[in-house]
């Protein structure tokens, strides 16, 4: 696990710069503390960071083939290494390492930009063939791993692991990009291949991108989908059994370190199933972590206890309190671009306790959007039925005025929101859906935005990032739709930038083995009525692991890991929120309607609505804002020192 970074000369073999390289490099030197690594030949600069986990002795980076005309920066693990080493042996490749970052550089030779499909794991790589005069980049299908790069205005091309790889780099113009500004309130983050800056972008999970010099930059291959492909008919016992043994291999190859490793176990169905295989395939004790909360309704540390007692794990509990928001600028720091899951303070938090004993940990991500597990999946599956008795003609003049005549009631449960089934039955079904998973709904934005903002997205919407994937979605019923909406938008967007973030923040290793792509792919062939039966969300993978987990564990009311947000806006962070949601800085940007975040503030301190969501994201795009002012000062001084 490590940090990358680069520049790329895209018009000619101008001299890089080693003191701005290194800069840049060292930024996020947080992603790997151990070692750095730099290579420079004309136009060409490779920037690495290292975390030591496999072949500490002599896994150093940037990695050359036998010639030195193949070099490769690497974030990631190639889970499959071991075996792909023999295979390229045999077609002649000779190997200096035990590293699975020379295999990228021998299967590169061998397979060219191909190579990628032989790789089994999480992967975000930068390689240059001097031979070939090539340039490739490449990020694993699910998007464990981030990767952004933006081409400059002097045609070069600079790219990092984090964002701030590039905003430190002198010449990047940090110009917010008004649909990112959009797809943030609409979804909390921003969702690839967009960042919050005009000239910077991600590369999506699954894609490659290859330069050549002389070329202009080119857009991105993809090389991998969900298929979503229906397996032949099988027995749910023999489904169950095959669950089981796809995630225990999944398990089995992620348990390879010379550091130690753990788990984390937050007492959900997922992470506890993860602890269960690695206790089965470990002769020592695992090493488990978990948060515990002051407020029982967001506790579950019992529960995770329940698993650590009957798998004997070596057990840590960390205590978050309900006042624990100390985090907000860290965070802002950390993420580089407005972000808005307030359950990135606790994952940084478990990340920091996990620290303390491990270097590698698995997570128990993915599971939801695998096995459809979000109660939402079950109520878009409702919608769609009743979308299926009127066309939409119908529906949307007459859910349309019950929306707007029914009262809104936040404090209701959801069953008795009305008002808000009946907004979501006056739209299509990417619209209904992207409804439901908003932040801050279509009314909301509107009334939030400036004029002048609305100006500049002439008619963009958020729920466009949703249309586009779902034009080639491979889903063949409602449910299947949306957990390829979701794989595609919020697991890569959201979960998993908050878990590295949160984990590179403290030099751990996170590794998911539910989105193992062998397992993922087997999975989405599954019938839904596998997934989804009834009201139970991942009914397969629960009655598969009956064995191995308490009853409790399994079908308990599902509880997430998030925070009191609502209650900490009306009591201790109303002062904080009312300075930061109206303070100049805030204002200044012309972005926003000031009379309508008054207005947010006055009717959520007094209960009157619950904005707590929406609020948060106007404080964390607050912060976002302090952070830039914060950096653009540093980024300044320290460019200048480097030119010197």
């Amino acid at each position: 696990m490590c940090g990358i970074a680069g520049i790329f000369d895209l018009t000619g073999v101008r001299p890089i710069d080693r003191a701005l390289l290194s800069h840049i490099n060292d930024i996020q030197s947080h992603r790997g503390p151990d070692e750095a690594g730099l290579h420079i030949e004309p136009g060409v600069g490779l920037g690495h960071r290292r975390l030591s986990i496999i072949d500490i002795a002599s896994g150093q980076q940037p990695l050359f083939n036998e010639d030195g005309s193949v070099v490769v920066v690497f974030n990631g693990e190639i889970y499959n290494f071991v075996d792909l080493i023999p295979q390229l042996q045999s077609l002649g490749h000779t190997f200096r390492t035990r590293s699975d970052t020379e295999v990228i550089v021998h299967a590169w030779e061998e397979w060219g930009e191909a190579c990628v499909e032989h790789f089994r794991g999480m992967f975000a790589f930068a390689l240059w063939d001097r031979n070939r005069q090539t340039f490739f980049l490449a990020r694993d299908r699910m998007g464990v791993k981030p990767l952004y790069y933006a081409l400059l205005d002097n045609g070069c091309f600079v790219f990092g692991s984090e964002l701030k790889t590039l905003t430190a780099h002198p010449d990047f113009k940090r110009e917010f990009d008004a649909l990112a500004i959009e797809d943030y309130f609409g979804y909390g983050y921003v969702p690839e291949p967009r960042t919050i800056y005009r000239q910077a972008l991600k590369l999506s999970p699954g894609h490659t991108l290859t330069l050549q010099r002389g070329k202009s930059l080119p857009e991105p291959r993809q090389f991998w989908d969900i298929p979503f492909t229906p397996l032949p008919p099988m027995r749910e016992d023999d489904a169950a059994e095959e669950t089981v043994a796809r995630l225990r291999e999944a398990v089995k190859i992620r348990m390879v370190a010379e550091v130690p490793l753990g788990a984390f176990l937050s007492g959900g169905v997922d992470s506890s199933a993860i602890v269960a295989m690695m206790a089965d395939l470990s002769d020592a004790p695992v090493n488990t972590c978990s948060i515990s909360f002051g407020d029982p309704k967001y506790n579950e540390a019992e529960y995770a206890q329940q698993v650590a007692t009957r798998y004997q794990t070596a057990h840590r509990v960390g205590q978050v309190e309900a006042d624990d928001f100390s985090l907000i600028d860290e965070l802002a720091h950390l993420y580089d671009e407005p972000y808005a899951d307030s359950s990135a303070m606790p994952t940084y938090r478990v990340c920091e306790l996990a620290r303390k004993n491990v270097t590698v940990a698995l997570s128990g991500d993915g599971g939801d959007e695998n096995f459809a597990g979000y109660r939402r999946y079950r109520w878009h599956g409702y919608e769609e039925k009743m979308r299926a008795l009127l066309p939409l003609g119908m529906r949307r003049p007459l859910f349309g005025l019950l929306g707007r005549i029914y009262p809104k009631a936040d404090w209701a449960p959801k069953v008795l929101r009305a008002k808000t089934t009946f907004e979501a039955m006056a739209r299509d079904s990417v619209e209904g859906y992207f409804h439901g998973v908003s932040v801050c709904s279509n009314a909301l934005r509107a009334q939030l935005f400036s004029d002048d903002l609305k100006r500049q997205l002439q008619g963009y919407s958020a729920v466009e990032v949703l249309r586009r994937h779902d034009a080639s979605n491979p889903g063949r019923d409602a449910v299947s739709r949306v957990q390829y909406l979701d794989m595609k938008t919020y697991l890569p967007g959201d979960i998993l930038t908050k878990v590295d973030r949160a984990s590179m923040a403290h030099a751990l290793e996170v590794r998911v083995p539910l989105l193992d792509h062998q397992l993922v792919e087997w999975v989405s062939g599954l019938p839904v009525g596998m997934k989804l039966k009834g009201s139970e969300g991942k009914h397969i993978f629960k009655y598969a692991l009956q064995p191995y987990l308490p009853h409790d564990i399994l079908y308990r009311k599902k509880m997430g890991f998030s925070i009191p947000l609502s209650e900490w806006f009306r009591g201790p962070l109303l002062q904080r929120l009312r300075s930061a949601v109206l303070s100049p800085r805030l204002l200044d940007t012309g972005l926003f309607n000031a009379a309508f975040l008054r207005e947010m503030v006055d009717q959520h301190a007094s209960g009157r609505r619950d904005y707590g969501a929406a609020l948060w994201s106007v404080l964390m795009f607050e912060a976002f804002l302090r952070n830039q002012e914060n950096l653009g000062t540093g980024h300044v001084e320290m460019a200048q020192a480097a030119a010197r």
